[in-house]
Formats: C-alpha cells, sequence, structure tokens
C-alpha cells in the first residue's frame, strides 16, 4: 500500500474529517488531502505525529499492512498456478492421447494441429517449472502445501528435499509407462 492509503484508512478508522486530522498534527487540511492522494510525503516529523495518533508504529504507517500485502500477493500467486496447471494439464493429456486420431483423421493437418498442442503443452510446462523454482516447491507434498496457502516448517520441508530426487525418477518411470499403455490401447482401438 502506498503511504497516502494508509493515512486515509487510519484517520477513518479512528472517524476523522482532513480537517481535524490537520488540525492534529498541525498542517494545513490540504496538505493531509495531498498525502492522501499521493501528491506529496509527509516529512518525518509529521509521520511521528501520525504514527503516534494512528497508534500504529511507523514501519506499518510507511510499510503497510505487510501480512495483507503477502496474503494478497500469495494468492495471486497460487490462482495463477493453479490456472497454469489446469491449461497444462488439458493440453499434456491431448499430447498424450490426439497424435493418432489426428493423424488418421486429418492426415498432415492434423499433425500440425497436434503439433500446436504439443508446443501449447511446452510453453506451460516451463511456466509451471518457473512457478515451481519461484517457491521451491518439487514434491507433490510441498505442491499441495503451496495450494493450500500453508507453510511447511523446516523439519518438514527437509524431509521433503530427501524425496525429491526419488520423486523425480519415479515420475520419469510412471510417464513412460504410461505412454507405453496409452501408445498400446490407441493402437488395438484404432488398428
Amino acid at each position: 500500500m502506498e503511504i497516502g492509503k494508509q493515512i486515509k484508512k487510519y484517520r477513518k478508522e479512528i472517524k476523522l474529517s482532513q480537517d481535524e486530522l490537520s488540525e492534529k498534527i498541525f498542517v494545513s487540511r490540504q496538505t493531509v488531502s495531498n498525502w492522501e492522494n499521493n501528491k506529496n510525503y509527509p516529512d518525518v516529523k509529521s509521520l511521528l505525529l501520525l504514527s503516534s495518533l494512528f497508534n500504529v508504529s511507523l514501519d506499518i504507517l510507511i510499510k503497510g499492512d505487510l501480512e495483507e500485502m503477502k496474503e494478497q500477493i500469495k494468492k495471486e500467486d497460487i490462482d495463477k498456478f493453479k490456472h497454469d496447471s489446469n491449461i497444462f494439464s488439458i493440453l499434456l493429456l491431448g499430447t498424450i492421447l490426439l497424435p493418432v486420431p489426428l493423424l488418421l483423421f486429418m492426415g498432415c493437418v492434423g499433425i500440425g494441429i497436434w503439433g500446436l498442442i504439443a508446443i501449447g503443452s511446452i510453453y506451460y510446462g516451463i511456466r509451471i517449472d518457473k512457478y515451481k523454482k519461484n517457491f521451491n516447491i518439487q514434491t507433490y507434498r510441498e505442491i499441495l502445501s503451496f495450494l493450500d496457502g500453508k507453510n511447511m516448517d523446516e523439519l518438514e520441508k527437509n524431509q521433503e528435499y530427501g524425496k525429491r530426487p526419488y520423486q523425480k525418477f519415479l515420475l520419469a518411470i510412471c510417464a513412460g509407462l504410461f505412454a507405453i499403455v496409452v501408445a498400446i490401447i490407441m493402437s488395438y482401438i484404432l488398428i
């Protein structure tokens, strides 16, 4: 939050008009209006008086409600991660299931369509990987914890960190087996 929004928020909480606030901190009403509209900023003396009047620390007055801002950012990040994950899942499923049907029914055009789906899948896969690196989430449990908006304690983080190599290896084997099963099923259905 900007300092002007903070001043306005706290002024309204204690039910003061701009005139009343200006009298209490020895400035003009226009000065308070300029602060609230972010046209200029209070000097140190005024900040100290505002902090005392609003009964908040100077740090909170200047920086805003950090916890509220962190929660908002975290919620936005979680929503973006969920959105991109859903798109990636759909595109990946299409990449796996559609090559043979598209080739048989649409020929070269079908392969072109499949190529576009695969490119989209790769793009969203890279985006998901960036989220995972930015938030240091790799294992299934870490991802679920992130999506729930929860933080893991140090012991849990260390346990999950130790699982990362095994889960990646297991994931690669499962993906290969899944691709083989899908290929076999497709060959029986379409031949």
